[in-house]
């Protein structure tokens, strides 16, 4: 890319009271970052949504300054960068409307791959839902999502590190610029998720840890994604920030149910209730809501699968049948047809059943 462009955009993302939706609509206007600093003011105050306020930003004498101080910094890290208007930019993301225009890039990411999952939640994970996330991800594993989060205490890191214990990737959202790591404990694990994906931020590496950046970094966990998943939430949190963005963003949004007396578990309820999530009970629903084709990844058999008691049950009856029917699966297991319904996808992803046509199923 040209160097000049370049350091345009930078400049541009830096400029005060200039946002990525105003700095696309500069750039879409004058037709290029580089272009935009050459305008005169009046043309650039003259924009709907600028004015002379805003518009200031174009006598800023340090902007350039700043931008070739970051350029040197991307540089010297041998950091990538990614533009919104590249191909090399990640597809989802470019149709958000406040996505950034540039963010950066530390590690060995594959952008190619078709399912993605932002799994987010409480800071303070309870062991119920620790054990539904571990269970969740051995579950989902054989379809390789790529897991995002924001690795940031509880749901976000166990997140990032089961998906490295199945061999998933996995990209970690900063809400800083990617010279430090926050939490600072949390440093001990960056080896690893580069060698199984990321970091990304369109944050500077000027930019220190506030929690006032946590909007930004969400709304990337967010439009990254086809889906976001919220494993626990009270009912104010972050993780319900980044599900109400994902729904903005016409994604889809599960959500793990709980008791309505638990604190963590409300969050999650009251997303289910006002039909802003799905509610997300097993690693099945989450392809058949997405409508993820299992027959275009591999879905190896889990040697020593773990079944619990529905399962178990389901597997005997299979044991003494050549193939046989749902309803007749569920007829001889005393169950509701649908709840077998959703039984025989979580088998299916463990390989231990195989789906055939007209509602038949066998062991594999």
């Amino acid at each position: 890319m040209d160097q000049q462009e370049l350091l345009s955009l930078l400049a541009l993302k830096k400029a005060p009271l200039i946002g990525d939706i105003m700095a696309k609509k500069l750039i879409r206007t004058f037709g290029s970052a580089t272009a935009v600093f050459e305008q005169p003011y009046r043309e650039i105050a003259a924009i709907e949504g600028i004015g002379e306020k805003k518009a200031q930003f174009i006598r800023a004498k340090d902007l350039f300054k700043k931008a070739e101080d970051e350029l040197k910094f991307v540089e010297e890290n041998n950091l990538k960068y990614r533009i919104y208007y590249n191909d090399d930019y990640p597809e989802r993301l470019k149709y958000c409307v406040d996505g950034p225009i540039l963010f950066f890039e530390n590690g060995s990411i594959n952008w190619s791959n078709p399912y993605t999952l932002s799994i987010v939640g409480t800071r303070q994970i309870t062991s119920q839902g620790s054990a539904f996330l571990e269970k969740f991800m051995a579950e989902i594993a054989p379809l390789k999502p790529t897991i995002i989060s924001g690795y940031a205490y509880g749901v976000d890191i166990l997140a990032h590190k089961l998906a490295i214990e199945h061999g998933l990737q996995t990209i970690a959202v900063m809400a800083h610029g990617l010279n430090q790591t926050y939490p600072r404990n949390h440093a001990a694990h960056n080896i690893d998720v580069k060698k199984n994906g990321g970091f990304i931020t369109d944050f500077w590496s000027s930019d220190t840890f506030d929690r006032n950046n946590f909007l930004g970094r969400n709304r990337i966990i967010a439009g990254l994604s086809e889906a976001t998943i919220v494993i626990e939430s009270a009912d104010k949190g972050g993780s319900l920030v980044t599900a109400d963005l994902a729904v903005g963003y016409n994604r889809e949004v599960f959500a793990v149910p709980g008791r309505v007396n638990d604190k963590y578990s409300s969050g999650c309820n009251s997303l289910i209730k006002q039909a802003k999530a799905h509610m997300l009970t097993t690693a099945a629903d989450i392809p058949y809501i997405l409508g993820w084709q299992k027959n275009e990844v591999s879905i190896q058999k889990q040697l020593f699968v773990e079944l619990d008691k529905d399962e178990r049950a389901i597997y005997t009856f299979l044991q003494g049948q050549d193939k046989e029917l749902l309803d007749i699966i569920a007829l001889n297991t005393k169950m509701p047809v649908h709840k077998v319904a959703s039984i025989l996808m979580s088998m299916e992803l463990k390989g231990v059943v195989k789906p055939l046509p007209g509602k038949l199923f066998m062991l594999s």
